[in-house]
């Protein structure tokens, strides 16, 4: 499992906000639904996005853009133009006086727009909830990530323009798919460029001895690792292990071990009904009261908090 699909695997799209938006000029969207994710392609015409703090961005044919909240942006035909309509959270869709839009823009299946034959497209694609596995990822990422087509160029949007306003069994299913698919490949381009600055968890996933161990921890969270059973399977010293991981992660390796169980069994207990004793084992603890030391070790609430929507404390908001 590499470093971006091991980080996505978690809290990978789950019946994700996906539609085509097909303007005419002028308009404006203001977006302030707290999602975590958006991704944007657009496949005709061209499109601004304003970030809440930064300056706008041109999108054209072929370009792909991904806005990191829960920062409010606004999309439009031109750099500020006054916004006609608000989308908040769970996709809702209002003027800015708050009378509902949905109904009215309506288009079609996964359609939404002021003109039928409007002169721009865009493809959106919002994952709806933050799980705590993808916290790492967001940390890394910039309030407005931007790649150009002369950099950017994969089959994935075209199947996703092709897939977007099918209304087959279980679509929304293959389009949760292929938007995690798109993601990973955006992310792969956008680290991969010659003035990236990656994160060093990402970078080390290069390094033959540490990149292994982060594969290991990540492939199976339910081992009962120590340094030293690390360090035989990567096939280096226990110390070796220990002073390199924490030079290329910058933390020590049983720190990154707890904090990709802790990680899993968040995204276990929102996401899933199993007890906490179940989602313990699964992540590699003895049981859920050791699992319940460690969660409220490390996040400041209990388990079962968490499962009913807790608050993490400021602190921990961006913990992995």
């Amino acid at each position: 499992m590499d470093a971006l699909a091991g980080l996505l695997d978690g809290p990978r799209a789950r019946g994700a906000f996906l539609l085509r938006m097909v303007m005419e000029p002028p308009w404006s969207v203001h977006i302030d639904d707290e999602a975590p994710l958006c991704l944007m392609c657009v496949t005709q015409g061209e499109s601004w996005i304003a970030p809440a703090s930064g300056e706008p961005v041109l999108l054209r044919p072929g370009d792909v853009a991904i806005a990191r909240g829960p920062e409010p942006y606004t999309v439009s035909h031109a750099p500020g133009a006054e916004p006609q309509a608000r989308i908040g959270p769970g996709g809702t869709c209002h003027t800015l006086q708050g009378e509902p839009l949905a109904q009215a823009m309506r288009l079609g299946v996964r359609t939404w727009g002021n003109a039928p034959d409007g002169s721009t497209s865009v493809l959106i694609g919002t994952y709806q909830m933050k799980g705590e596995v993808s916290g790492r990822l967001l940390d890394a990422l910039p309030p407005l990530l931007h790649l150009s087509a002369e950099v950017w160029n994969h089959p994935l949007m075209t199947v996703l323009d092709e897939e977007i306003a099918r209304d087959d069994p279980g679509q929304s299913v293959v389009l949760d798919r292929v938007l995690d698919l798109l993601l990973i490949a955006v992310l792969r381009t956008w680290f991969s460029r010659p003035d990236a600055e990656a994160p060093a968890w990402y970078r080390a996933m290069g390094d033959p001895v540490v990149g292994q161990a982060l594969r290991l921890i990540q492939d199976g969270p339910a081992r009962p690792w120590t340094v030293a059973t690390l360090a035989a399977e990567c096939g280096v010293s226990r110390a070796a292990l220990a002073r390199r991981f924490n030079d290329l992660v910058g933390e020590p390796p049983m720190a990154y071990l707890t904090g990709w169980r802790l990680a899993l069994a968040a995204d276990l207990l929102r996401e899933s009904d199993a007890t906490v004793e179940t989602v313990a084992r699964k992540v590699g603890y003895s049981g859920s009261f050791a699992l319940s030391a460690a969660f409220k070790r490390v996040r400041g609430i209990s388990p079962q908090e968490h499962r009913t929507g807790g608050a993490l404390p400021e602190r921990q908001q961006s913990s992995p």
